[in-house]
């Protein structure tokens, strides 16, 4: 899997027509950092973030872990606590302005 994405990485640098310098630059990481990941290696998760944002595709990220929602296990669950009806003033003294 690592050597997977870090061929998809040097494909997106080749594409834009970059240098692995130009990224490490643009990420604020070392260059070998960069080399690493593209043969492989490997990267720390905050280094392979640093990266995607260089190459502008940061928002990548949301195509492969979406924002979770609310399970429909979990909203019947909550289905018995929902509010039905506001109370009102009830037992309060409303002032006039």
């Amino acid at each position: 899997m690592l050597q997977s994405i870090g061929t998809r990485v040097r494909q997106e640098r080749l594409n834009q027509n970059r240098t692995q310098a130009e990224i490490a630059s643009g990420a604020g990481i070392a260059l070998n950092v960069v080399k690493q990941l593209e043969n492989g290696a490997g990267c720390t998760l905050r280094n392979f973030i640093r990266v995607l944002r260089a190459l502008d595709k940061l928002e990548q990220l949301d195509l492969f872990l979406p924002e979770p929602g609310v399970s429909p296990l979990q909203l019947l669950a909550f289905e018995g606590r929902r509010r039905k009806e506001a109370s009102g003033n009830r037992g309060r003294k409303v002032q006039s302005a």
